[in-house]
């Protein structure tokens, strides 16, 4: 199948910016973030999925809205000029804003109007900072407690499993899987599997051969067919597939390096 060449060069067509949030809301906030994008003919954008609820504007194009986390892999048409400003919360910590199980809005997306008051059409940090603390919670222990799960799955590589990951935190299985989709709005085990996938594509854009029925053995797959197949779900293309997408990436660099040395 024949790549779109804009896929492999989208640093030519778009902008990526993030920006860290105030210190009173760092354990809210993962990070605020800035997308533009000019294409002369519509594109067919591929966007992978992470544990993280947003909040989205769109410049007045659309209101402003809250998505879910997203269980698997969108594609989004874009074409023209355009620009999004979007907050990434950290995963686990939107419920007390959302008032209800953030499983309720998974592969959803609402008006931010049915979560926060007075939202602005158009944002930039300070504005959306402002708007966050009129509308800060009262804290939840138990929000608290799916966000720091979260984050000791991000932290040890080796977390492959939910029972070793119940073991860990001290609770069951079936316990951590309601604390899950009370806080997160994905299970544990989606959360492990989109986690060390991550680590995949980090291999992938380091270089170099990847044995892959070894890589599937350290994540803890029964074999190679499996990693594969879920691999794909996750990302829309098998692992060698996707790993193309890193190639021209290598190439930039080096070229950037030759003419920065």
């Amino acid at each position: 199948m024949t790549r779109d060449v804009r896929e492999l060069a989208w640093r030519r067509h778009q902008r990526h910016e993030f920006l860290q949030p105030s210190p009173d809301l760092a354990g809210l906030v993962a990070r605020y973030w800035v997308v533009e994008w000019r294409y002369d003919r519509p594109y067919r954008q591929l966007i992978l999925p992470y544990p993280n609820v947003h909040l989205t504007f769109h410049d007045g194009v659309a209101p402003p809205e809250v998505h879910g986390v997203s269980s698997g892999h969108v594609f989004k048409d874009i074409d023209g000029e355009g620009r999004v400003f979007g907050v990434a919360f950290h995963p686990g910590v939107f419920r007390p804003f959302l008032g209800a199980p953030v499983q309720s809005i998974t592969d959803r997306s609402v008006p931010a109007t049915t979560v926060f008051d007075r939202v602005p059409d158009q944002a930039d940090v300070l504005g959306v900072e402002d708007m966050l603390r009129r509308n800060l919670p009262e804290p939840e222990p138990k929000a608290r407690q799916a966000a720091d799960i979260v984050n000791l799955i991000i932290a040890d590589p080796l977390m492959t499993r939910v029972d070793a990951l119940a073991d860990e935190v001290g609770t069951s299985v079936r316990q951590l899987q309601r604390l899950f989709a009370e806080h997160v709005g994905v299970g544990p085990k989606w959360v492990i599997r989109r986690y060390r996938l991550h680590e995949v594509t980090q291999r992938m854009e380091a270089g170099g051969r990847i044995d892959w029925a070894a890589l599937a053995a350290d994540l803890g797959y029964a074999d190679q067919p499996h990693f594969v197949r879920d691999f794909t779900t996750m990302f829309g293309e098998t692992p060698t597939r996707y790993a193309e997408r890193y190639e021209p990436l290598t190439a930039e660099r080096s070229e950037g390096a030759a003419r920065h040395p």
